[in-house]
């Protein structure tokens, strides 16, 4: 067990919030004049957290904080009293207790993910197959190619994804096209860590394990997911020219080759998360 000081974690907790703030002041803006956001939107709707969640600070498990029994996070769900007058601990075991099944599925994924090699032949067609001969489409963004030529691209290349979340929103033509057909009960047998959408939920998974994981981790994997999201919306069959995006045009060699270096630059950063949070939830990466 380590104890921090009242003045340390007061410290640390402030320089959360503080951050926090910053990555989430131009969603908030936003949402308060009523606006929308193509890209952006998705981290805060598909990820359906609000900013508040990133805001609240956690210490992980085996970390005493001493003297916080008289402040707000007394009255927060999982926290107990520590071995000191006064202090506070995660309680881990009773996380853990109430939710066996979760932690099970997380755990599982976060290991298996990256014990597996990256795949990175995909080029971000996922994105191309949920537009896929099908006229209405997710986004109201226009298609960069136009939908003819969009189907095309999909046509000349086989699709290999392996993300259920991702394939789960393929059009009806496109399913088929898959590499392999995807479902949810053979999701921790199929992700590896060059999948985008791998990298992204590595956010949603420390989010789920509440206060199993430190505060700065979180931001970590939120920071993370907006750097993939990123690459994932530049590389779609969608025109975000008006909104500052340049294409990463993966119909040609060239965009080819930049998705996958990029694609690769991610991937490590997505594998030392997963190793970050099971460490600091379990004791052990």
């Amino acid at each position: 067990m380590t104890t921090l000081a009242s003045a340390e974690w007061r410290a640390r907790e402030e320089a959360h919030v503080a951050r926090a703030d910053a990555l989430t002041a131009e969603h908030r803006a936003r949402a308060a004049r009523g606006e929308k956001h193509p890209v952006w939107d998705f981290l805060f709707t598909y990820y359906s957290y609000k900013p508040s969640v990133l805001r609240r600070w956690h210490p992980g498990p085996g970390v005493e904080l001493d003297d916080a029994a008289s402040d707000e996070r007394a009255g927060w769900r999982w926290y107990t009293s520590g071995t000191a007058p006064g202090s506070l601990v995660v309680d881990r075991d009773g996380f853990e207790a109430a939710k066996p099944h979760l932690l099970s599925l997380i755990g599982a994924i976060l290991r298996r993910t990256a014990s597996r090699p990256g795949q990175f032949g995909c080029f971000g067609l996922h994105e191309w197959a949920m537009v896929y001969r099908q006229g209405d489409h997710r986004h109201p963004q226009p298609l960069r190619l136009g939908q003819d030529a969009t189907d095309a691209v999909v046509d000349s290349h086989e699709l290999r994804c392996t993300h259920f979340d991702a394939f789960r929103f393929f059009t009806p033509d496109a399913v088929p096209r898959n590499r392999e057909l995807l479902s949810r009960e053979g999701q921790p047998e199929r992700e590896q860590p060059g999948c985008l959408h791998a990298g992204m939920d590595v956010y949603k998974w420390a989010v789920k394990l509440g206060p199993l994981v430190p505060g700065e981790l979180l931001l970590d994997a939120f920071e993370l997911a907006r750097d993939i999201r990123r690459l994932d919306m530049e590389a779609s069959p969608y025109d975000l020219a008006d909104w500052g995006f340049e294409p990463v045009a993966i119909e040609t060699p060239e965009g080819k080759a930049e998705y996958v270096r990029r694609q690769r630059e991610l991937a490590p950063r997505a594998n030392a998360l997963r190793a970050q949070i099971l460490t600091a939830w379990q004791g052990k990466g």
